[in-house]
């Protein structure tokens, strides 16, 4: 990596896992590439086993949740509204606060309450199926501000459940908007809800391939390389896009992501940033893009750094540590990947079983989290590891089914599923 860029990336991440310490702010996690901090985490569970408590969800959702500080928020249906709950990190319930009208999900394991809550410890921005967007206050639940999407700017075209979740800018909350009909990107003033900036997003791609549940990434810039201070990466339609995230500018685009015209490589997973490498699962799973950063325009010529078939991931987004990204494939094959070069670096297959992966791999204490939709979960030896080679050193189940992220917060994993909010530690 480029030197001045290598300081600038750890500069801000720095400052973010300062500001962030023992919280998971957002689905990815205090540093959006599902990293964890902290240590004593316990490596087996069961129903009756390592559980510090278990809090059954008034109605169904599947948003991973957000911490800060003593505030554990989650997002799920009560009554036939969108609503939010908010737990102490004893379980204890401490507010909950009721939106709009729900709009349910059309498949078995989704809901009209998929995205995820983020938060910057004074306030937590809620998105739902029904266009609803809110801002609370953390530390009562009182509703700020809120607007709906869907009544601004039109109806929801998807064809199946909304699954991307807000970001935050330095002074925005963003939401991409990536379906059949108006696409868009959109920014909201954080405290004010006032529109900020709204930047089409209409590319060429057929049918369902135009439509997308990833969640982008806002980065820190490169002024040298002329950047702007931070950056919008967003997958979807068959492209990566950057944007200024200031203003919604596009920067660049890389297309290509579906040279056969596929007309149903609609996307879930969600980009990461590895270095100056922009990673991009596609394809439902049968291919990982690595581009990058960089440029003005359509550089798909120029900066696409490698492309691998046959192992990518179709719905969990991967997660990085330093130069290494593990991927999680739907069916449980696990793989480190060299970012620079995109080769395998080590692979394995979890145990086969009728349950797919929703959830995405959690790196924390040296290991990898990965949890399946029937609650089973493997922990495994980490990126790094002696010996660079796939090995299960661990594995716990809950029973219950899981497509929400585990998020690991000062030696607890809370464990969001479709009926409960878990707690597991070491007792």
């Amino acid at each position: 990596m480029h030197r001045t860029l290598r300081l600038a990336v750890c500069g801000w991440l720095l400052c973010t896992a300062a500001a962030m310490a023992d919280n998971w702010p957002n689905w990815r996690g205090p540093s959006l590439d599902g990293a964890a901090v902290g240590s004593g985490y316990a490596t087996s569970w069961s129903p009756t086993e390592n559980v510090l408590w278990r809090v059954a969800l008034p109605g169904l959702g599947a948003s991973t949740p957000a911490i800060w500080g003593d505030r554990v928020v989650v997002t799920c249906a009560i009554d036939d509204r969108d609503a939010v709950i908010c737990f102490d990190r004893a379980g204890k319930e401490l507010w909950r606060q009721s939106l709009g009208a729900v709009k349910p999900g059309k498949h078995k394991k989704a809901t009209g309450c998929n995205p995820s809550p983020v938060t910057d410890g004074t306030h937590v921005w809620v998105y739902f199926k029904s266009g609803e967007l809110a801002a609370l206050r953390l530390a009562d639940g009182g509703v700020v501000w809120k607007t709906n999407l869907q009544e601004q700017f039109g109806e929801n075209t998807l064809w199946w459940d909304l699954g991307t979740s807000p970001v935050l800018s330095a002074k925005g909350v963003i939401v991409a908007v990536m379906q059949t009909g108006p696409s868009y990107l959109a920014a909201f003033d954080q405290t004010t809800g006032q529109l900020l900036w709204k930047q089409d997003r209409m590319l060429e791609a057929p049918e369902e391939a135009a439509q997308s549940y990833s969640t982008p990434l806002v980065i820190p810039g490169e002024k040298g390389k002329g950047e702007p201070e931070e950056m919008l990466i967003v997958l979807g339609s068959d492209h990566v896009t950057a944007h200024d995230a200031t203003t919604g500018k596009e920067l660049w685009r890389v297309g290509g992501l579906n040279p056969s015209g596929n007309k149903f490589f609609r996307s879930i997973s969600s980009p990461v940033v590895a270095g100056d490498i922009v990673v991009a699962p596609y394809a439902r799973g049968e291919s990982i893009t690595g581009i990058r950063r960089g440029g003005s325009g359509d550089v798909t010529k120029t900066h696409v750094a490698w492309t691998r078939t046959g192992i990518g991931a179709d719905v969990p987004t991967p997660s990085v540590q330093g130069n290494r990204v593990v991927v999680c494939t739907d069916k449980g094959t696990v793989a480190c990947l060299d970012a620079a070069s995109g080769d395998t670096l080590w692979s394995g297959e979890l145990p086969k079983n009728r349950n797919a992966y929703s959830s995405s791999p959690v790196l924390v204490e040296g290991r990898i989290v990965v949890t399946r939709e029937d609650g089973q979960s493997s922990i495994l030896a980490g990126p790094t590891a002696a010996g660079g080679e796939f090995s299960v050193v661990g594995s716990g189940s809950v029973e219950e089914m899981t497509v929400a992220t585990p998020v690991c917060v000062d030696g607890r994993i809370y464990l969001r599923t479709h009926d409960s909010l878990w707690c597991l530690g070491k007792q």
